[in-house]
């Protein structure tokens, strides 16, 4: 017995990583991506083929259906940490909060304009972060901290786990006295999770 594979037809619902086409039969339009020549869907939604442009593209079922796109401006936690990146669970994008789990990958080469020698110095994993969507190449979300209002909003003592306080150029836990060293955002302490 053989499994033939459902009809591709305009209209259909589609999921997140569903496969709609290939490139030599389709051109890649709106919530798509493409992975190894073969177009997927980037969410949950209607798939439009549009036979006489050769065009395919995933409109979203819910208006207030929110992913991160480049330019977005993010909220995180850095959940792995390796010395020259950081993977990240993104949980909000502007001021609205995320319903599915997306990922992020901070570079330490996009953490800030003057060289950084390890991403220890930078962020560690539980700390909350706000960065930008730099790109969003093969569905992974490459983030960035340049700019003086991203970086760290809430880093967590490496000992202890308490909050650790802003002084001059380093934090510094309450509890346990321990000093470390982070990326901050201007508003360290303050941000709105």
């Amino acid at each position: 017995m053989t499994l033939k594979s459902p009809e591709r037809k305009s209209g259909n619902l589609v999921l997140p990583g569903e496969r709609l086409g290939v490139i030599e039969e389709f051109i890649p339009d709106s919530g798509t991506y493409v992975k190894d020549g073969v177009i997927y869907s980037k969410l949950v939604g209607r798939a439009l083929m549009d036979l006489l442009s050769k065009r395919v593209s995933v409109y979203p079922l819910a208006s207030d259906a929110f992913v991160p796109k480049v330019a977005s401006v993010i909220l995180g936690q850095v959940y792995n940490g390796q010395s020259d990146s950081a993977i990240v669970r993104i949980f909000k994008i502007g001021s609205k909060k995320l319903s599915g789990v997306f990922t992020g990958i901070l570079h330490i080469s996009d953490v800030q304009e003057k060289f950084v020698k390890s991403m220890n110095d930078v962020c560690k994993p539980g700390d909350i972060i706000r960065a930008k969507v730099i790109s969003d190449k093969n569905q992974i979300y490459h983030l960035s901290t340049k700019d003086k209002n991203l970086g760290v909003v809430y880093a967590f003592c490496s000992r202890c786990s308490n909050l650790l306080e802003p002084r001059r150029h380093e934090l510094v836990c309450p509890k346990c006295g321990n000093m470390e060293r982070r990326k901050i955002a201007f508003d360290y302490g303050k941000a709105d999770i």
